[in-house]
């Protein structure tokens, strides 16, 4: 069932993609229904909205569908960005479209290789070698960082809220190791983040969408 007058956004709650569409949905003000999935059991309609099925896929009331994280976050902050998360697009736009090629790009590559080196038939010296792949990018981040209070400048946009989901993920594959590394910009930019209200917003876990729940929860 299509929901007459909000979006629908299919998403997965640990899903960097579907975190980083949830943030920037949450500072636009623009409310939608969730519905969360699991991934190993997809819900029909949720097939039917998106051939593709990954997450986030958003169904706006005309029908109109989205399934890429970037074009999702774009479309939320064009209709209201009150954080001004977009200026850096403007400000620096080759900047802002390297980062994020690189971002999307070789960093998350890296990063599932080296946090799923077993899904990937990887060996551990093999997912190191990785590790140290996606640490450049890293490097990159702090660097930046030593040099702006946030990526998109003095204050966080959405290169910030772009990459921290994906940062977060690194992390996760080895704390210990990720923080003993010399970036320490980069490590208060992760943590206060990850103590903000702004995650725990994103992150309140949902029981999965079936279809007796209507449009889902709105978010």
């Amino acid at each position: 069932m299509i929901s007459l007058n909000k979006p629908i956004l299919w998403t997965f709650r640990r899903c960097p993609y579907a975190m980083r569409t949830r943030l920037a949905i949450k500072a636009s003000g623009i409310k939608v229904y969730l519905r969360e999935i699991q991934l190993r059991s997809k819900p029909e309609a949720f097939v039917q909205d998106s051939e593709k099925a990954t997450v986030p896929v958003l169904k706006l009331p005309d029908g109109k569908v989205m399934e890429e994280s970037l074009e999702i976050m774009s479309w939320a902050l064009s209709e209201n960005d009150p954080g001004k998360w977009q200026d850096i697009m403007i400000n620096e736009p080759d900047y802002s479209s390297n980062f994020l090629r690189e971002l999307d790009g070789d960093f998350k590559q890296a990063l599932d290789r080296y946090k799923y080196a077993n899904r990937y038939h990887l060996d551990k010296k093999s997912a190191l070698d990785f590790r140290d792949l996606g640490s450049i990018f890293l490097a990159k981040i702090n660097k930046r960082l030593l040099e702006n209070a946030h990526l998109s400048g003095p204050h966080q946009g959405f290169l910030d809220v772009s990459s921290l989901p994906f940062v977060r993920q690194f992390r996760i594959a080895d704390p210990k190791w990720f923080d003993a590394q010399d970036w320490p910009k980069l490590h208060i930019w992760l943590q206060d983040f990850l103590a903000s209200n702004q995650f725990d917003q994103i992150m309140e876990k949902l029981s999965p969408w079936s279809e007796n729940q209507g449009d889902g929860v709105l978010f």
